[in-house]
């Protein structure tokens, strides 16, 4: 199965704030765990993903904002 959750062109502003909202959920995913959590390995662990994904977030915006031009995203979910 699979949906398609983005599959457009978009503006820099536009691109990153879809980018920045969708790391965002992602994050706040990782967090909510956090809290449930009495693991510490686990908690290490959805810190160190929290972490990348605030890198990857970062590189992605730096890059879009180095080539202004339309950026085109394709966001796809297999099951």
């Amino acid at each position: 199965m699979e949906i398609q959750l983005i599959n457009g062109q978009f503006n820099a502003l536009e691109a990153i704030g879809i980018i920045t909202e969708m790391v965002q959920v992602k994050i706040k995913y990782h967090e909510n765990k956090i809290k449930e959590s009495h693991n510490e390995e686990d908690i290490k662990m959805r810190e160190r993903k929290i972490k990348a994904l605030q890198n990857d977030l970062s590189i992605s915006r730096d890059y879009i904002n180095k080539n202004s031009e339309n950026i085109i995203i394709n966001s796809t979910i297999n099951l």
